[in-house]
Parts: C-alpha cells; structure tokens; sequence
C-alpha cells in the first residue's frame, strides 16, 4: 500500500505521463532547413519542460499543457509548406497563425551530428544523440516505435500503412505470359463504376484501350505513372499516355522538382483497384512483355486478383495517398510510338484458377515491406524463391531477404533459389551468375539444404524472369513488385500480397517446378537433373581424351 501511495503522489507531481520525443527531422529538403521539427508525445503540464541541443533550446509558454502529440517546428510556414499542415508552435515567429515558444539562443539542428535533450525541472528525461543512436540522411525522418529508434527509413512525405490481415478473401491466380492478358481484361470488362492504376510503366497499346472502352461504358478511370523512371519515359508510353488523356483519361505524374520532392525514388508498384471491391496485384509492367496476347511469349511473372471490399479498400487507401500528394503532376505531351513488337509464339501451359476462403496480407513498401521477412522466417519445410536479380549490400554483407532465407536453409529448411538470366542480369561480373555460384558453393561448404540457377529461358521460351515471388512450404505465396535489392523496400513505393491457400500455393509451385526444370518438365513431373547430366558429359569427355592419348602413344 505504502509503495502505491508513493505512486500516485509521483504522478500527481510529475508534469506529464511518459512525456518523450518520438520523432524529429534534422535535415529536412528545404535550403537551410526551416521546416526542421520534432514531435513530443505525453500528457499534463508543459510548465516545467525544456528542450535544448547543447547551444539553444525553447520552453513553452505558461500555461501550456499537451494531451497527445505536438509538433514544434522552426518555422511554422515552411512546415506547412512541406507537410501541408501548420505545427502546433514555432520556433520562430514565421507564422501569424502558429503559436511561439519560449526561445533561449539559437536552436537549429545540425545535419550530420547533434543532440536532443529533453528535461522535466532539472531532471534530464531523455538524450536522444546522431549519429549514435539514429543515421544521418537528408530528408529522413527518425521515428521512435517501442524502445527502437528508426525500425525502417521514412522519408519526409512517405506513408505509414499499419500491417493488416483480411479473411474470406476469393480471386484468381495467374501468370506471365500464359494468361495476364486474359485476366487483366477479364477485370477491366467487369468495372461498373471505377479503376484506379498505379504502374510504373506502361506501354501496352491494347491495354489502354481496354481502359478507353471502360470509360466509354461510363467507368471512372485514373491513372498514376512513374515520371522518372530509369532511361526516361520512353516513346511507347508517351503514345500511350496521349492515347489516355485525349480519351478523357487523367494520367498523374509522382515526380521531384524544384517545388516538392518525391517522397519514393521510384513509384515502382503495379496494381489496380476495381469498383473499390476487387484488386489485381502483378509483377508485371503494363507492357506487351508483360501482357502479352495469347500463343505470344513474353516475361515470368506472377499475378493475382482479389475479390473483397476490405483488400480493396486499403488498396485504394494507398492509391489515394499516393495520387493525392503534392508530388503528382499530371501527365503532359502528345505523341509518341506506340508498343508494337513482334514476339515469338508460345504454347500456353498454365490456365488461371479460381480459389475462395483465402488469407491475404497486403505488402506495401516501405511502410510494412519486413512482412517479406516475417514470411520467409515462418518456414517449416521449403521455400521457393524467383526473381529477375538479387543485389547484396554496398559492404558486401548478403541482401537481408536473402540472409533470411539463408538462416532458413541452416534450419534444415529446403530453399531453392531462382534468378533470370537475361543479358543484362549475367553480362556484368557480380550478377546474377555470380551470385548462383556463390550459393552453391556456400550451400556445398555448409552442408545445407539450398540451391540456386539462372532461368533456361529458351527452355521455357520465356523472354525473362521478371518476377518477385517467394512460396513457402508449398502454400504461403508473395506476389509482389519488389525486387530484392537495398532500394526498392527501403526507398521505392512497392506493392504485394500474401496469400495463405493451398491451392494458390500449389499452383505457383507448378510454375516455379517448370521454370526451375527448365522447360523439360511439367507440373508435377520431374525434370532432367542437370548436375547428373552434366557428370556425364565430364566422364564422356575424359574417356575419349584417354583414348586420343593412348592412340598418341600407339603411334
């Protein structure tokens, strides 16, 4: 009792309950950074509270409580101008309509190196010091999650979606080049009221009328594109983009310049939303490759459609935070070619499915793109993994996905690993051949259950492996667009799912056993065992050398 009563008299004398700094950002994109701001979180008096970086620091005016968050910036319409909110106080009197601190010589945060302290009366609370405990980045912002400071990169103007789980989730699994085209249209022929794209690329001329004939039946259509992405907007898409807009279709641009910085290096998702009740997530560019007609090939991709309001509507969530910003301009010019390739034929192997009563989880990077993790951390059996390329760390270290999968593989996990092989993914010398021979050996030095190939694409008459997919024990799958490299989770706008059911798992892993197998095998039978093969060849090889040199002697 005694020690309950030694409590409460605490905290009717404390000025506030928990009372921290849980987010800053030091070096904002303005020049001179005076949009620089923290957030204090607690609840009770502010009377007694000072913030200080060693040089200067502020207390608030008498009187002042919180109950919640505040924001305190230096200066109130640069804030404003940045986040498209004015703070709680400023620093400086830079704002009528903002309130000021209590200011005590110049705080203003250096960029590289500095402190936060915070004190409540004379007692020091917190010490928040950088580089020690948070890396200095231009335009980041450092967020406190539990104890954690930073628990992933957050650029100024980047979202923060929470994890979420839906059930009793039906839809249509499918795959490149098989049937994309089939499903995407059979989607966009179903909209009666709208359809919202969000796409790096694209250049399919097919595809954007199919979009044309949907707005012509009175369907909302919107657009949002990559405006930077690498090499450029290409001819095809200009044609496309012109097509859409002189269709009464509004094309968005996510774009840096001199006014607003993006808030993702590149809007790298590829999904659409339907009738804010269906979404179809992809690998796959909203190209020909991609998309192909039937009997034609193209790239290895995976995708799925998913048939409830829930999914939906955190899709359109994302759309709308995305399209909504200040960093999307729409789309201008006219003209351009359009994406009429001649491609070779292709046998059609792999028919969509339908499956009902799923368990999706929606993957959007940055915000929730450690569910990758999570998933391949689950593991209790195999784990199948195709991607157009695996880049590792700047240090060297092991890509962290990878390392995940390879943790998993040292449990005894069976882990199979497979990259493109396109030019431009082995021409380099640390691609993806590398790569594979780096795993295998290390597979064969260790003693553990993995494996790693590049795609036989001519096997398979495929024209790459674009995809960005992982199976796990045969029923656990990710259809996603983000590849496995340091930028596209940690910096690019990403979008995947998910999906827990069994038959969608075992479909996927009859795509990935025939592109593994490379083209000698179908579903569910074994292909031709490549190292036994190649043993072969070797002994073939070195008996008729012995009998070349055993003739030489003769002579």
């Amino acid at each position: 009792m005694r020690r309950l009563f030694l409590l409460l008299i605490l905290l009717l004398i404390s000025p506030g309950a928990a009372l921290q700094i849980i987010e800053f950002c030091p070096d904002p994109y303005l020049p001179g950074d005076p949009d620089e701001y923290l957030v204090l979180e607690g609840t009770g008096s502010l009377d007694e509270v000072v913030i200080s970086d060693g040089e200067g620091g502020f207390r608030f005016p008498a009187g002042s409580r919180i109950s919640g968050q505040l924001v305190i910036a230096r200066s109130g319409a640069a804030y404003q101008m940045t986040h498209g909110r004015d703070p709680d106080f400023e620093i400086y009197d830079y704002s009528a309509s903002v309130p000021e601190i209590v200011r005590s010589g110049n705080l203003q945060l250096s960029n590289s190196g500095d402190q936060l302290m915070l004190y409540e009366g004379n007692r020091l609370s917190q010490e928040i010091v950088w580089p020690r405990d948070v890396e200095a980045r231009q335009g980041q912002i450092h967020f406190l999650e539990g104890d954690t400071w930073d628990p992933r990169v957050l650029m100024i103007g980047q979202s923060r979606f929470a994890p979420a789980v839906f059930t009793g989730v039906d839809g249509v699994a499918f795959t490149a080049p098989d049937c994309s085209l089939e499903i995407y249209e059979d989607a966009v022929e179903s909209a009666e009221d709208s359809i919202l794209v969000n796409v790096y690329e694209f250049t399919s001329l097919r595809m954007a009328h199919d979009l044309l004939d949907a707005r012509l039946r009175g369907v909302e259509v919107k657009v949002l594109l990559e405006g930077g992405p690498v090499g450029g907007i290409s001819d095809e898409e200009q044609g496309v983009i012109g097509i859409l807009r002189d269709g009464g279709i509004p094309v968005s641009l996510m774009t840096s310049d001199d006014r607003v910085h993006a808030p993702y290096r590149f809007d790298h998702a590829k999904f659409m939303v339907i009738d804010n009740a269906m979404v179809l997530v992809t690998s796959e560019n909203f190209k020909s490759n991609g998309f192909p007609e039937q009997g034609l090939s193209g790239n290895r991709g995976w995708g799925i459609v998913l048939e409830h309001p829930g999914v939906a509507s955190y899709f359109q969530e994302v759309f709308s935070y995305d399209a909504g910003g200040a960093w999307v301009t729409p789309a201008g010019g006219t003209g351009g070619c359009t994406d009429e390739q001649v491609r070779p034929a292709y046998r059609m192997e792999f028919s969509p499915i339908r499956f009902s009563n799923a368990t999706v989880i929606p993957v959007i990077a940055p915000d929730t793109g450690r569910l990758v993790e999570d998933l391949i951390g689950q593991a209790e059996e195999s784990i199948d993994i195709e991607q157009a390329y695996i880049t590792n760390q700047s240090d060297g270290s092991f890509n962290p996905f990878l390392a995940c999968a390879l943790d998993a593989a040292r449990r005894g996990i069976r882990v199979r690993i497979l990259l493109d092989s396109y030019y431009y993914n082995t021409e380099e010398e640390d691609d993806n051949d590398e790569l594979v021979a780096i795993l295998n050996a290390l597979a064969i030095r260790e003693q553990i259950p993995l494996e790693a190939r590049c795609a036989d694409l001519a096997g398979n008459n495929l024209e790459k492996i674009h995809n960005k997919g992982v199976i796990v024990d045969r029923k656990l799958v990710l259809v996603s667009s983000i590849n496995w490299n340091t930028n596209s989770p940690t910096f690019n706008r990403e979008a995947g799912v998910i999906i827990d059911h069994p038959d969608v798992g075992d479909y996927f892993s009859q795509v990935f056993e025939d592109d593994w197998e490379g083209g000698g095998a179908h579903p569910g039978v074994a292909g031709p065992d490549l190292k036994k093969i190649g043993i072969a060849v070797a002994m073939v090889v070195l008996l008729v050398l012995l009998w070349m040199w055993r003739r030489k002697r003769v002579w």
